[in-house]
């Protein structure tokens, strides 16, 4: 495999400005879509997240209807003891089993109310759950609604981008390809500290083309002179001369003046 060919100085910084011209393209498709991609994907997490509590409130009501149900069984179990020990009064030999029974009854009737006020809870438990399962169920489909919007939206503007964009990042897939690994990473770091993903910025007005403070006019000569790769004291960021792009090309020769014709 052939060595790499080592780019002198000023050939660095204009490959690194050339990428920086097609990264920021590809971050104005990003800032195109706006928040819509980040809104789909918390849509979409926040649908999840409500049909589970719709999953878990109706199994909840579920089983607050099934322990009513038990505990209307219970209140028939009573019930019917209580008919057996009345019938059973009638029949006592002595004190000792009428107050048995009697104790018994009154056990009964003691079950029966208690069993009679769990159901009342359970009850009012279904019906504050239910109205919650309603309140959610309706959130659900509002959110949804939502989500599709968003989605036809965001659509929209990918498939006005979409080719734009795929080859903007063929572009800079050859781009990268020409800067050593070493700087890529510094540049790559850069672009991620900032929001306006600014790595690479020309001097404007005597000051940093990101961060706006003032270069010294010493540092603006060694800059405009490309013997070293010069970074913002304040922000870091890799300052290039405004005639960055010329680097690399032929000055154009001067146009001869036709002979006069004789």
């Amino acid at each position: 495999m052939a060595k790499k060919k080592e780019l002198t100085i000023p050939e660095k910084l204009k490959g690194l400005y050339e990428l920086q011209l097609i990264d920021s393209q590809l971050d104005g498709i990003e800032i195109l879509k706006g928040e819509l991609p980040m809104e789909v994907r918390d849509l979409e997490d926040e649908i999840i997240g409500l049909e589970t509590r719709i999953s878990n409130l109706k199994d909840s009501i579920e089983d607050l209807e099934k322990d009513i149900s038990k505990l209307e069984g219970n209140i028939q179990e009573s019930k019917s003891l209580i008919e057996r020990y009345d019938s059973q009064l009638n029949n006592v030999k002595n004190n000792r089993e009428y107050e048995a029974l009697t104790k018994e009854l009154e056990l009964q009737k003691l079950d029966i109310r208690l069993f009679e006020k769990r159901i009342g809870e359970q009850r009012a438990n279904i019906e504050v759950k239910t109205s919650s399962l309603t309140n959610t169920e309706e959130r659900l489909e509002t959110k949804k609604t939502d989500l599709e919007a968003k989605k036809v939206e965001l659509e929209k503007i990918i498939e006005k981008t979409e080719k734009t964009e795929e080859k903007l990042k063929r572009k800079t897939e050859r781009a990268r390809k020409k800067i050593e690994d070493r700087l890529l990473k510094s540049y790559d770091k850069i672009r991620t500290n900032y929001r306006n993903g600014l790595a690479v910025v020309s001097v404007e007005r005597d000051s940093c083309g990101g961060c706006f403070n003032k270069i010294p006019p010493q540092i603006q000569l060694e800059i405009t002179q490309r013997k070293k790769i010069q970074a913002c004291e304040h922000c870091g960021r890799v300052l290039v001369d405004d005639h960055i792009q010329m680097v690399g090309k032929e000055p154009k020769e001067p146009k001869k003046e036709e002979e006069a014709a004789e």
